[in-house]
């Protein structure tokens, strides 16, 4: 799964770390893992086994399974080093690297390995390999004995890449573009914000800080190496300009504190209130705590801590987010009380600036896993967040849920492309409907997040409601367009139009309705709908009907004394059947009429016997039989003259009382 925390993506383009001399370079390894370099311990663990070092690890060298595989006293260091370098690799967010070095480690047969299946795995998924990731996490299942979390996380994955194939195969409406100037620069670029114009976003670019050095040890194994103190600093920049130009000027927010980094930077509506993160990047423990600071938007104030309602002593309070009616600061915290690892929380704001109590999202938006990165649009009423907790493309997703902080929706995936196979999180939107922003994403890159920007694209549907009898447009008639994830409903005008702008090439499933009408139904697939930009149904038209009045089934045809129904008939039958499918609550009578030929007793016989036969066939097709009664009537019931006037026979008045009907009896 993906890291716990984004403010930790700390993306080390190149190592400028220089060792004292350790004659163990599995050691020095340990050291640089211990301490949360990966990208350094990576390094390390490659000379360790012998492989030549700034090298991506795409491809495990030749013959170096069968030198793993020989009985050695080595064997055990080979196969630590094996594994440790696949972890440093994924925990540097290489999973191209990680996936050949696991492809290695999985075949290994100490026990305490067996969790590179699982990681194997998770690479592959990471590398979009979803059908290879699913062999991987069954396997593990069947391999791994304890019933634990990692048991639940395997299947969470196996569902999530069923979901990715999916989603892969019927991509949604949007449009990305990578920020191709000096925001996405060194480093990891993340945490975009839109504020009174101003572009702001997190960085952690390299800074100058001269000829220092660090310490970095190990208390367990007593080891020290000296390196190049870490050049690459998380801090809070703008640029000017639109984001989107070519080029653009960047610059810090705020005064350097020596040993802290910050990031996430969240506005008051005023933008006078800055909320931020902070930590210290010196150790291996890291707390992250929500500051605030005051400025008049060129100039801020130091930050200071937030208090006890926000930061809890030796528990991680980050992401801060402000609603943009200012009554919300909503956060992520591992702090007591949650449900999951981190949760999203929430303290009103009051108009003294002070906060209530943190008051936890609850288990609809938070999960066993991590959700973060929290943003919510106050007009709508819609929170966009992320989260690893739940079915989706991979790693951290972006959820969107309905609800006022009293009571939430359950979340959506927003599925592919909005979502990929890796870390996505921070949206920040250009205007009140959401429709346009940017958000962070590591998908093109291989270790780093990146700022992307990111605009939903519409498919436009519309028409007109016609009356089928006298091709007249129908007002008030409701007409209501449906996917898998949303009902969008309109009531027509006197001219009959409708008209949807919808961010779904999905499966439509357009419903137009009025009272004393057939509903019509109708389904637009994938492939039909892919193809467009612009859905035009220019006579969509209804059926009238009146309660207990018969309509005619034309064309409905019996052989000479037969109650078999033909494929005509059986063709006719067909758009009752539609109708019925469409009106799932109607319930009707259908019956059938005889001319005079005959005796009675005979012609109603017959015409029961017909009439069942339509029945039957709507039965047999699916239609609940409670639904419809079937009803002789014989010649009781003509509607033309069986002879003229002058008593010879009327051919044509026979042939209409030689009818079948159907009449709704309940709407």
């Amino acid at each position: 799964m993906k890291p716990l925390r984004l403010l930790l993506l700390i993306c080390l383009l190149s190592t400028g770390a220089k060792a004292q001399y350790v004659a163990n370079n599995k050691r020095i390894a340990d050291v640089y893992f211990q301490n949360k370099d990966y990208y350094a311990a990576a390094e390390y663990y490659k000379k360790a086994l012998n492989i030549s070092t700034d090298t991506t690890g795409f491809v495990v060298p030749y013959a170096f399974e069968a030198k793993v595989k020989k009985e050695s006293p080595k064997r055990p260091e080979y196969e630590y080093c094996v594994f440790q370098l696949a972890s440093s690799l994924r925990l540097y967010k290489d999973f191209r690297g990680a996936e050949a070095w696991y492809a290695v480690a999985r075949n290994f047969n100490d026990p305490k390995y067996v969790l590179s299946i699982f990681y194997f795995g998770e690479s592959q998924r990471s590398n979009q390999k979803f059908n290879d990731a699913i062999i991987s996490f069954k396997e593990f299942l069947t391999k791994y004995k304890p019933n634990d979390d990692y048991t639940e996380k395997a299947k969470l994955e196996i569902a999530s890449c069923n979901f990715a194939l999916y989603e892969m195969r019927y991509p949604r409406l949007y449009k990305f573009s990578k920020l191709l100037n000096q925001i996405n620069d060194q480093g990891s670029n993340y945490t975009p914000l839109l504020m009174n114009n101003n572009f702001y976003f997190t960085s952690s670019r390299p800074v100058a800080v001269g000829n220092k050095t660090q310490t970095v040890k190990d208390s367990k194994l007593k080891t020290k190496v000296i390196k190049s103190e870490n050049p690459f600093i998380n801090a809070i920049y703008s640029a000017s300009g639109g984001p989107l130009r070519t080029s653009t000027t960047v610059q810090k927010i705020g005064a350097p504190e020596k040993g802290k980094e910050f990031a996430a930077p969240a506005f008051s509506p005023n933008g006078r209130v800055m909320y931020l993160t902070s930590w210290s990047g010196a150790g291996n423990r890291k707390i992250y705590q929500v500051n605030v600071s005051r400025g008049t938007g060129e100039v801020w104030a130091a930050p200071k801590v937030l208090g006890t309602e926000v930061n809890v002593e030796g528990f991680n309070s980050m992401q801060p987010f402000v609603t943009k009616d200012g009554k919300y600061l909503i956060f992520s915290s591992d702090r007591p009380g949650g449900l999951g690892k981190y949760d999203l929380w929430y303290c009103k704001l009051r108009s003294d600036g002070t906060l209530s109590e943190a008051s936890n999202m609850g288990n609809t938006i938070n999960s066993k896993e991590n959700e973060e990165a929290p943003y919510y649009n106050a007009r709508t009423k819609k929170i966009l967040f992320s989260s690893n907790g739940r079915v989706g493309m991979g790693g951290l997703d972006f959820y969107e849920s309905s609800g006022d902080f009293g009571t939430w929706s359950e979340p959506r995936n927003l599925g592919f492309p909005f979502n990929s196979s890796k870390d996505d999180a921070y949206f920040t939107p250009v205007d009140s409907e959401d429709s346009e922003g940017y958000i962070s994403s590591d998908r093109e890159s291989v270790c780093c997040l990146e700022i992307f920007h990111v605009k939903k694209d519409f498919l436009t549907v519309e028409g007109t409601v016609l009356d089928c009898k006298t091709n007249s447009p129908l007002d008030s008639a409701v007409v209501t367009l449906s996917d898998s994830i949303q009902f969008i409903k309109v009531i027509t005008g006197s001219d009959g139009k409708y008209r949807f702008k919808v961010n779904s090439n999905r499966q439509l499933t357009l419903k137009t309705e009025k009272n004393l009408y057939f509903r019509k139904v109708l389904n637009y697939s994938y492939d039909e709908l892919a193809k467009l930009d612009t859905l035009l149904n220019p006579r969509i038209c209804l059926d009238g009907f009146i309660i207990n009045k018969p309509v005619i089934l034309e064309n409905i045809l019996y052989d000479f004394n037969s109650t078999k129904l033909n494929p005509a008939s059986e063709t006719i039958l067909d758009k009752l059947y539609q109708k019925l499918v469409d009106n799932e609550t109607l319930e009707i009578e259908l019956s059938a009429h005889t001319d005079n030929v005959g005796k009675a007793a005979y012609n109603v016989k017959l015409s029961e016997r017909r009439a069942q036969s339509c029945v039957d066939y709507l039965v047999g097709k699916g239609i609940a039989a409670s639904r419809i009664t079937s009803k002789g009537y014989g010649f009781s019931k003509p509607i033309a003259p069986n002879q003229l006037p002058s008593g010879k026979d009327n051919p044509q008045g026979r042939q209409l009382n030689r009818r079948t009907e159907f009449k709704v009896t309940k709407q």
